[in-house]
Order: C-alpha cells, then structure tokens, then sequence
C-alpha cells in the first residue's frame, strides 16, 4: 500500500504554465476524485498501473490542485480570486486510469465523458452532461438540467434529474433506475433474466425498445398522458396495482423473465419493435 502523499499545484505564481501533466503510481483498485466547477473532464481506461492526470486552465483565476494520498488521488479546481467571470473559471481534464479505478466526479458545467472504467462510478453535476461507454460497476449519476448518455454498460445503473434527458442504448445492466422530472428517457438495451428496470419521469416521453426475443413481465402507466404498445402481451401473473383514472398497460412478452416498471404522469410511454 502507498503510504506518501504527493501534491502538485498549477496557479497564479506560475501564470505562464497554464497546462499541468502529473503521473501516479497506484495499486489495484485506485480511487480518482474530480471536483471542477466549469470544463470538460474526460477520463479513459488504460493497462497502465497509473494515474495520468492532464489539466489546461483557461485563466490564472484558478488555481488547479492535484494530491496523492496512498491510493487515492484528488484533483480540485479551486478559485483564486472572488471576482471572477465564469468563462475565466473553466479547467479542462484528460484523465488515464486503471480499468479497476473508482471514480467520483463533480462537474457544474461543461461535460464529463467516461471510456471503458469498470470500477464504481458517482457522478454528480448542475448543467454538464454526461456521457459513459462500455462501464461495468455500480453507475450512479445526477445531474440537475444535464442530458445523460449510457452505452455499452453493464452492471447496476442509477439516474436521477431534474429536467435532463436519458439515452440507455446497448445496456447489459441488470438492474437500472432511472428518473427524470421533464426529461425523455429512451431504453435500447438487453432484457437479462431475472433483472429489473424502471424508467420514471412526469412529463416527457419514456421510450422502450425490444426484440421478439427479449422475455419481461411489464407494468406502464401515465395519469393523463398516452400508452403506446406494440409488443403481443398475455395476461401478466404478477399482481399489479391499476390505477382508477388514466391509462395502463400490463402483461408479460414470452416468459416474462425481467421486469420492467415505466411510470409517468402526464408524459407519453411508447413501447416499440426494435428495428
């Protein structure tokens, strides 16, 4: 286990170098925290058994930190002076790290993109969208008005905002919760045994796409907004509460092996034929 603790610091005394690159050493399982408050972050999975860590700050306004702590490593844009425009407190981030590394990523706006980690994930931002392909661990992500993007995932899979909108394309995930207030949501990913989907949001569209392969036992339903079905269903076996006013749809497609919840309230709820 690493015991030291190693600091860099890009900021105001050194104005002219505006551009940081630092290389740590770290063991199986490193944790990667990421706290920027305006900039893109975008972090890549590599063989190495270290952390790359490339910042480019766009003023000496900001000061960009960065600090081992045995197998640990925190990055931090910290703000110099009060008067600041917020174009002046942009750091941009590219960020190499073991396929095992966990991350925690804070990002009020600009945008973070994530390849190929498999380690744990929380993300969490104000304005700036995410984008993550080809993760396995455990996803959580919030964002307040920040669109969302999940390819190739698996694993577990949590996402909640206030008015951004979800793409869930390729999943292999066996359980996903996602909920948006007045965001779409669109699901276009495997249907695994015994595994669980729900897709929430109150108003906007929640998409489902499926194969005549796939098998789920399916619950939809929207207080004053559409159901649309194009998957032959039978009778579901599984009790489901039926809502007095609004419009439902329940019932299993094949063996109904997964189970899929979609909600909204006065949203439109498609679920479609893949193409």
């Amino acid at each position: 286990m690493l015991l030291v603790s190693v600091s860099f610091l890009l900021g105001a005394a050194s104005a002219s170098a505006d551009r940081l690159e630092r290389h740590f050493k770290v063991e199986a399982h490193p944790v990667v925290t990421i706290h920027n408050p305006n900039g893109t972050i975008v972090v890549r999975a590599w063989t190495k058994s270290e952390v790359m860590v490339v910042a480019t700050r766009a003023t000496p306004q900001i000061e960009v930190f960065v600090e081992q702590t045995g197998n640990r490593v925190d990055i931090l844009t910290h703000q110099v002076s009060g008067a600041a425009a917020p174009e002046d407190l942009r750091a941009d981030y590219e960020i190499s790290v073991p396929e095992n590394a966990e991350l925690e990523i804070h990002d009020d706006s600009g945008g973070v993109n994530v390849s190929n980690v498999l380690g744990d994930m929380n993300v969490e931002t104000i304005a700036a969208d995410v984008a993550v392909q080809d993760a396995a661990g455990y996803l959580t992500v919030k964002t307040v008005g920040g669109a969302f993007q999940c390819l190739r995932c698996a694993g577990r899979l949590e996402v909640s905002s206030i008015s951004g909108s979800f793409r869930l394309i390729d999943l292999r995930s066996y359980s996903v919760r996602a909920q948006t207030s007045t965001g779409n949501i669109l699901f276009n990913g495997a249907f695994l045994p015994n595994a669980s989907y729900h897709l929430k949001n109150y108003s906007g569209v929640i998409e489902v796409r499926f194969s005549p392969g796939d098998s789920f036992d399916i619950s939809a339903t929207s207080l004053k907004g559409k159901v649309h079905n194009e998957a032959s269903l039978t009778p579901s076996s599984h009790r489901h509460f039926i809502p007095r006013f609004g419009n439902a749809l329940f019932g299993s497609f094949n063996a109904g092996r997964a189970k899929v919840e979609l909600s909204s309230f006065d949203g439109t709820i498609s679920i479609l034929k893949r193409d």
